[in-house]
């Protein structure tokens, strides 16, 4: 990898570290860490690997299988997504995450009976955002769409 690649992108100062989306995939990733890797990490570097520049996706082979570390990261983009909507609604919601060993799959959040997000799964060695703004947008839009379908279909989220 070059230089360029490596340089982190993601910086101590940014304001968007303070966003609560971004705050809650920090506290999944440090949740996920069993061997301690993230304590003495700072917030930036924690999320440094979720921003993939350009650059950065060049470097990534178009096929290839994805390593303990990417999932870790795809369960806690999901995870945190569903404490937003649990935040949101009231209701416990559950990440369900199914992955073959070649980055293909299905994630889903389900709240009682109620799937309230379902997003196919491919390429998940490739999983990663152009920048932080790109990440909570997408997180908020998932999580929006899902409480909408919550308050639409509440007796089937209460079951």
């Amino acid at each position: 990898m070059t230089d360029d690649v490596l340089e982190a992108v993601v910086q101590a100062s940014d304001e968007l570290l303070q966003n609560p989306m971004i705050r809650q995939i920090v506290v999944q990733l440090r949740a996920m860490d069993s061997y301690g890797t993230y304590d003495t990490w700072t917030d930036d570097k924690v999320l440094d690997p979720l921003i993939l520049t350009k650059a950065r996706r060049r470097e990534i082979p178009v096929v290839g299988d994805p390593d303990e570390t990417v999932i870790a990261r795809v369960k806690a983009f999901y995870n945190a997504i569903a404490v937003t909507i649990e935040g949101q609604c009231g209701l416990m919601a559950v990440p369900v995450i199914n992955l073959t060993h070649e980055g293909f799959g299905r994630a889903m959040i389900i709240v009682g009976k109620l799937v309230v997000l379902d997003k196919t799964l491919r390429d998940v060695h490739r999983f990663g955002f152009d920048s932080l703004e790109k990440l909570i947008d997408e997180m908020e839009k998932l999580s929006t769409k899902a409480v909408a379908l919550i308050e639409e279909h509440r007796v089937v989220a209460k079951l």
